[in-house]
């Protein structure tokens, strides 16, 4: 009864962890905004800021150019078409003769130099030159305040478009910056003409890093993806092996981690022939993309699936799922539909397409989903190990104990990483940590990874596996033998015997 007890509490604490982790997966799923190497401005407004207006033309980590002849190895932040747009009523107030009738300035600046942008270093809230500065200070009136960097005297930098007479339209010069320091990099346009307001903005600007068009925050996933690709092989050809040698004693569980098996190894292949055309165009490639989005809407719904089965004893406890097998199904396609919903927006948009907003309505879905999956994981776990507890099975329950303890290891590191990525974007909202930021979505890949590498450890096909299958109890049906899997599929005998009164030893092929 003591026993009976405490593994009772423990449970109820797994229950309990499972509650936390869905709520902090509400929180961890907030957007953080997509990236693209290519920025669009379809028709953009301009919004206020102390004294003058501004447009966010984008942010991304670009590394410094390499030395070396070839064009292709430069990082550059190119300006191709873009065109400022005034309201009529603003260029009317002018007459056709005059020349520089507006100004807007697009500003380049490294995340470093911030302070540099404004009158902050004379004591001044004001971002837009003013007479009274001009007179005491260094700056031309109507122009954004900008001190340069000692150690380059060129950055922030500052490109100028101006209006002519009463021209509604004026068309930026077509040129390219070249960067020559790692760093985040954001374009801002502005202007301090209040003359102006209704200015819209239309064009494109163009980001590549010395090793392709890939932004800085996602090269290293490439790499990643490819590695991840290598581990789902290995780890598909060990289980294929494992197929062939005890192919006469195959569960039906088997067959569900062979899928989700396959699907990872077709996600991660996909996701980096995604990422090594959009490196090497600049575009995403809408097939690749979209094929690439589906395997993983899939595999992650697969995947959670796989878990609450497991955990509800299917093939082990019970033969079949029963009534509750609608209800599953319900929940695997709803948890489908809003995955597949998010990643096309996380993959498809263009990075202005969609406001904050939307992405979180997108995203609170996948969350009350994922909180639903992982509570129904433990509440079913729990009750399994009571059955196996009640009917004395002890190999199955020293199974299910294993991997409780591995899910739960899982649960407090997903809770502690959680809470690691909520303090890491707390603490960096510009992005200046931005080369530690592929670390985020990698580890949400290890871990699937890592857990199904423990269920194909605890479930690999062996000779003796069929102990684990589901039988009919009878009224005088022996208790199983307790038994241990090891890492090979094994099974060893521990000296405990749990019987009726028989002396004599089952004798395991």
């Amino acid at each position: 009864m003591h026993y009976n007890n405490n593994n009772r509490r423990r449970l109820m604490l797994l229950v309990d962890l499972g509650f936390l982790l869905g709520f902090l997966v509400l929180i961890g799923f907030l957007p953080n905004g997509a990236i693209a190497s290519i920025h669009e401005y379809p028709n953009g407004a301009f919004a206020p800021r102390s004294n003058s207006f501004f447009f966010h033309g984008g942010s991304e980590g670009l590394y410094a150019a390499e030395v070396t002849n070839s064009s292709d190895r430069n990082s550059f932040i190119r300006f191709e078409s873009v065109t400022f747009k005034r309201t009529k009523e603003s260029a009317a107030i002018h007459h056709d003769m005059q020349q520089n009738t507006g100004l807007v300035e697009a500003i380049i600046l490294e995340i470093k130099d911030r302070d540099k942008i404004g009158g902050a270093y004379f004591n001044s809230d004001l971002i837009c030159c003013t007479k009274e500065l001009h007179e005491s200070q260094k700056c031309k009136v109507g122009e954004v305040i900008i001190r340069p960097n000692p150690d380059s005297r060129d950055w922030p930098k500052r490109i100028q478009t101006f209006f002519d007479g009463t021209n509604e339209e004026a068309s930026m010069v077509p040129q390219t910056v070249y960067i020559n320091r790692t760093g985040m990099y954001y374009l801002y346009f502005m202007f301090c003409d209040p003359q102006l307001s209704g200015l819209v903005i239309k064009g494109r600007s163009v980001w590549h890093n010395p090793q392709g068009y890939l932004p800085g925050k996602m090269a290293p996933l490439m790499t990643f993806f490819g590695t991840m690709s290598l581990a789902y092989l290995i780890l598909g050809l060990f289980w294929f092996l494992q197929f062939l040698r005890f192919w006469k004693d195959i569960l039906q569980l088997h067959y569900h981690i062979t899928a989700v098996i396959a699907l990872g190894m077709c996600e991660m292949a996909f996701w980096y022939f995604e990422y090594a055309n959009f490196n090497s165009t600049g575009t995403r490639p809408m097939g690749i993309t979209l094929w690439a989005v589906s395997f993983t809407a899939v595999k992650k719904t697969v995947s959670r699936l796989l878990l609450l089965v497991v955990s509800m004893g299917f093939g082990v406890v019970r033969p079949t799922l029963g009534g509750i097998s609608s209800r599953v199904a319900i929940l695997g396609f709803a948890y489908f539909c809003a995955s597949e919903a998010l990643e096309l927006v996380e993959h498809l948009g263009n990075i202005n397409d969609f406001s904050g907003k939307v992405r979180l309505v997108l995203v609170l879905p996948v969350a009350v989903l994922d909180a639903t999956f992982i509570v129904w994981i433990f509440s079913s776990l729990s009750r399994t190990l009571e059955k196996l507890q009640v009917r004395r099975s002890m190999a199955k329950l020293e199974l299910y104990r294993k991997f409780t303890n591995s899910l739960a290891i899982s649960v407090l590191i997903s809770v502690a990483w959680i809470g690691y990525e909520l303090y890491f974007n707390a603490t960096d909202p510009l992005s200046e940590l931005w080369q530690r930021a592929w670390i985020i979505p990698a580890f949400w890949n290890l871990l699937s990874f890592a857990l199904l590498c423990v269920i194909c450890l605890f479930w690999a096909p062996s000779r003796n596996h069929t102990r684990y299958a589901y039988q009919e109890e009878t009224g005088d049906e022996l208790d199983e033998e307790g038994v241990a899997l090891t890492g090979t599929g094994d099974v060893g005998i521990l000296e405990r015997k749990v019987g009726l009164g028989t002396d004599e030893e089952d004798k395991l092929a």
